[in-house]
């Protein structure tokens, strides 16, 4: 989808836990959510 956009160099992180504490954490947890951390350059 980002190279789809243009993006490139585009580097993914780590699963990382953004839903600790909020109140949709117990669906989270149920459909195994994560946010990824991610780094990309628009060229030009």
């Amino acid at each position: 989808m980002l190279s789809d956009c243009g993006f490139v160099d585009i580097e993914i992180g780590p699963a990382c836990d953004t839903f600790g504490g909020a109140r949709g954490e117990p669906n989270a947890r149920t459909f195994e959510v994560f946010g990824y951390p991610f780094l990309a350059r628009k060229p030009g």
